[in-house]
């Protein structure tokens, strides 16, 4: 899984995870076994799942030809409240997109150090062991 900048300003998480290396064979795949995982912690809600590219087709939107498919899996960690301003960087997403030979996970570095590490444990299972 490699951090990086996006935009030069947003922390991203991302991980490319080549076909052959997980038996998962559609992004609807991916997104079921992240919702297995979401509802093991009682904790941790289920939102949405947000079909990006089905949406963007629709609007007539451009979308880039290599991405086949592309799904946000959308859900909250909502341990606490502390400040109405928490709203602003909830509720938490991973994005799953099909990118030919390899699935491209990613999602924004949560504030929350526990998140961070389950969302990264929960990108990283989805490879064969």
């Amino acid at each position: 899984m490699k951090q990086m900048l996006l935009q030069e300003k947003y922390p991203v998480f991302a991980l490319e995870l080549k076909k052959s290396e997980t038996d998962m064979k559609t992004v609807d795949d991916i997104v079921e076994a992240l919702k297995a995982r979401i509802a093991e912690d009682e904790r941790i809600a289920y939102i949405a799942t947000f079909d990006h590219m089905d949406h963007t087709m629709g609007l007539g939107g451009e979308i880039n030809p290599a991405i086949k498919d592309a799904r946000n899996l959308v859900f909250c960690f909502g341990f606490a409240l502390p400040s109405p301003m928490v709203l602003a960087v909830r509720p938490r997403s991973i994005g799953i997109a099909d990118m030919g030979e390899h699935f491209l996970i990613s999602f924004l570095e949560p504030p929350m150090e526990v998140a961070t590490k389950s969302m990264e444990a929960w990108c990283k299972g989805l490879a064969r062991a």
